[in-house]
């Protein structure tokens, strides 16, 4: 006489994947135990395909990140060296980049950062070619301008910030204290624009990354490992560089107007 089915044949009996699927058929029909077992299994199997699934919050891809942020290696860190190249933190490597490629999918296709309607921001003006004052489809083209307009200034913020969480060992951080002084004055009429335009999406990253400008620029230019390791891990911990990339890649997507019709320019405020 057959053996019992395990669990694990009866599964996939009710899928159709069994290698044996006859002979577990006629098992079932011979077997009361088996029988009564695969009716509480066909029955799980059938509820679990009725559940809804549930929907993603409008901070999912950042909880996706917080949670696999930690499981990466430090920066400067060789894949293959020390327990990096354990089995285990191979494969959940993979799982992470898999998440955080989908996260970033999600957010670029506007899931977590929902369009706005173009609003025309007042302090961003462009200068048009002859006969390209807006595109066919009525879209404002001064809108667009404010967005590519930002996204430029966001890539060099993200640039800068790479090299202060990932630039090696040192104990002079000028060059990136002038940079961050630079950025701040843009960073500054940009978020006012953004404000006014009602952006509110853009004009929340760019105050986070304001803060951040200002505790760079502001800290000595001679800095130790004691005092440079506490900033980059607010920095981590906001995921600053992460939104940075995230918000840049969706204003370029609304903002895809082709660059040799328009000719942005910066804003016309003055600092105070």
């Amino acid at each position: 006489m057959r053996a019992h089915c395990t669990e694990g044949e009866l599964i996939l009996y009710h899928y159709g994947e069994a290698r044996r699927c006859p002979a577990i058929q006629r098992h079932l029909v011979a077997c009361e135990e088996c029988r009564a077992t695969y009716g509480a299994v066909a029955g799980t199997l059938t509820m679990m395909g009725t559940c809804d699934v549930p929907a993603r919050g409008d901070q999912y891809g950042l909880e996706v990140w917080q949670r696999i942020r930690h499981e990466l290696p430090e920066p400067g860190t060789e894949w293959w060296s020390g327990d990096w190249f354990r089995r285990d933190r191979i494969a959940m490597a993979a799982v992470a980049s898999g998440l955080a490629a989908v996260a970033a999918v999600a957010f670029i296709a506007g899931r977590v950062w929902p369009h706005q309607p173009p609003v025309v921001s007042p302090g961003i003006y462009a200068r048009v070619e002859p006969g390209h004052l807006a595109r066919s489809d009525g879209t404002d083209v001064r809108q667009r301008v404010l967005l590519a307009a930002v996204a430029d200034h966001l890539d060099r913020s993200d640039r800068m910030l790479t090299e202060i969480m990932n630039g090696p060992r040192r104990s002079d951080i000028s060059t990136e204290q002038a940079w961050a002084e630079d950025l701040l004055t843009t960073n500054r009429l940009y978020r006012q624009d953004a404000l006014d335009g009602d952006e509110r999406a853009v004009a929340g990253v760019l105050d986070e990354l304001e803060r951040s400008l200002l505790e760079i620029a502001h800290t000595s230019s001679h800095i130790n490992q004691a005092t440079l390791d506490p900033l980059r891990q607010r920095i981590d911990a906001a995921a600053l560089l992460f939104k940075v990339r995230v918000m840049s890649d969706q204003l370029r997507q609304r903002a895809s107007i082709p660059a040799e019709r328009i000719v942005p320019y910066t804003s016309t405020r003055t600092p105070s």
